[in-house]
């Protein structure tokens, strides 16, 4: 037994964490058991939704799964480097409020060991299997690892969490020291790691056992587990000096793309913070940039920690009186927005690329928020439901902070007369029409100029492009100048001085 070792055995409840590199809750158990097993759980609970929404096909449960067969190969590997055969990944499908205690019990183990989960849902079924473990006294010890400073670790001099950025961040980049960026050294207690008894033989089941088809994420060459998190990671320091010059333009490679990655724990926010802030001290602007994103990032996750409502309320009480616009006429626009067919070229290609691929570059997610609730005047929980639904890096609070933010409804949200022009931001950022074209080939022939506002374009010009529009590519469903009137007149409820 490990000379710190508190229990005989313990059990590794992987969740949002799914690497063994670097993982808080896998040392602390390897380091405080004699003997540790590792369970992954396909949460009836939060599939069964997917599948009554129609989403069988789901990118997200197929990277989960592919990145199981990554972990399980980065356990039975630790295994094998102490001289440990039939080390694995024990995975389960059903409720995990009853398989973590079933599997606690068979195994015989006094401690679960997981990583924090402060989603309110989370949170609740941690809370519900903390109760059903300890009436079997077991205990379940949970810890930080998803973000570098969480829930309440940095506070306002009155002592309240932060709900403005720029201060928050301040504190954070004073507060941050190398302990908090410090990588757990998990090989070092991997002789803990125990083979799996024959009752409990590892192994990742296939997808289709699951009740899900695959999608098209190995066409789109979506890379998983923490080999893929890697590779790209190692692709991004190579031009992360740039970053801030090409974050915002969505035909160049300017993101990591490594928001998958962060979501799901293939890679460690550790590491990745830890060079970022190296190069910012450095002096690089373009780690400086990606640095804030990261803080932006732990900023939106303290913010559901502590004001748990904004996951289905906004953020600040006053807007939800704003009417959002409602009926049969709703539906429509909203259908014309999720399907690409708004008549506004940037707008369309961003939902066909999210459609597409389960991805949205950022830039483009804020266009298309902007669009939803300032220029087609519906609620923001409708489109922040849809990006929960279709993107492949879905994180509830990185998502709920930037709908609120567009919604103007957020914390430090941009103020409610800003509203995104989708004609201006296709002519500042995608200036030579690359992205729109990949996206809306029917457009493709269309001049320059002319595709970012086809409506304007001269007739002659949409004729020899191949666009009629009303036919091949749809009128503007709505008029920016008219939409941006009664929107003002719409938020005027809220701020009737401004």
């Amino acid at each position: 037994m490990p000379p710190t070792a508190t229990y005989d055995a313990g059990l590794m409840w992987f969740r949002r964490d799914l690497r063994t590199e670097d993982n808080a809750a896998l040392y602390h158990a390897l380091k405080r058991c004699r003997k540790v097993w590792c369970v992954f759980v396909f949460d009836t609970d939060i599939l069964r939704p997917l599948l009554e929404r129609g989403l069988r096909a789901d990118r997200r449960v197929e990277f989960i799964h592919d990145s199981l067969i990554d972990l399980d190969e980065q356990l039975r590997a630790l295994g094998r480097s102490t001289g440990t055969e039939g080390v694995g990944l024990i995975v389960r499908h059903g409720s995990a409020l009853a398989e973590i205690p079933r599997l606690a019990s068979q195994l015989g183990v006094q401690a679960v060991f997981a990583n924090h989960d402060d989603e309110p849902a989370a949170k609740t079924r941690d809370a519900q299997v903390l109760g059903t473990l300890a009436h079997d006294g077991v205990l379940l010890q949970t810890y930080k690892d998803h973000v570098i400073f969480e829930r309440q670790e940095l506070l306002t001099g009155n002592g309240r969490p932060y709900t403005v950025f720029t201060p928050y961040k301040n504190a954070w980049l004073k507060a941050v020291t190398p302990f908090h960026l410090k990588a757990y050294p998990v090989q070092r207690y991997a002789d803990a790691l125990a083979p799996c008894p024959a009752q409990v033989s590892p192994g990742v089941p296939a997808l289709e056992q699951l009740g899900f088809a695959p999608t098209n994420l190995r066409a789109l060459k979506i890379r998983t587990g923490s080999r893929g998190a890697q590779a790209l990671w190692e692709d991004f320091f190579s031009r992360i000096e740039h970053y801030h010059q090409a974050r915002d333009y969505p035909a160049v490679k300017g993101p990591s793309y490594l928001s998958v990655h962060l979501r799901f724990g293939t890679i460690s926010i550790r590491a990745l913070a830890s060079a970022a802030y190296a190069m910012h001290l450095q002096g690089m602007a373009g780690a400086s940039s990606w640095l804030n994103e990261l803080i932006w990032r732990d900023f939106y996750h303290q913010i559901l920690a502590n004001f748990p409502h904004v996951a289905q309320r906004a953020f600040k009480p006053e807007y939800d009186a704003i009417r959002w616009e409602h009926g049969a006429h709703a539906d429509a626009l909203f259908t014309a927005w999720r399907e690409g067919r708004t008549g506004y070229p940037l707008v369309d290609a961003a939902m066909q690329q999210i459609n597409q691929t389960g991805y949205m570059h950022n830039r483009l997610r804020m266009v298309v928020a902007s669009f939803l609730t300032k220029d087609l005047g519906l609620d923001w929980r409708w489109g922040e439901q849809y990006f929960a639904d279709h993107l492949i890096d879905f994180d509830l609070a990185a998502n709920n902070g930037g709908w609120q933010w567009a919604a103007s409804t957020g914390c430090d949200a941009q103020p409610y007369f800003r509203i995104f022009n989708p004609v201006s931001q296709s002519e500042k950022f995608d200036p030579q029409g690359k992205f729109i074209r990949r996206y809306l080939p029917q457009l493709a022939a269309l001049p320059t100029p002319a595709l970012h506002a086809p409506w304007l374009a001269q007739p002659a010009d949409l004729q020899a492009a191949g666009v009629t529009l009303g036919q091949n590519y749809p009128q503007p469903i709505v008029d920016h100048a008219a939409a941006r009137q009664r929107t003002l007149q719409r938020y005027a409820v809220v701020k009737p001085s401004q």
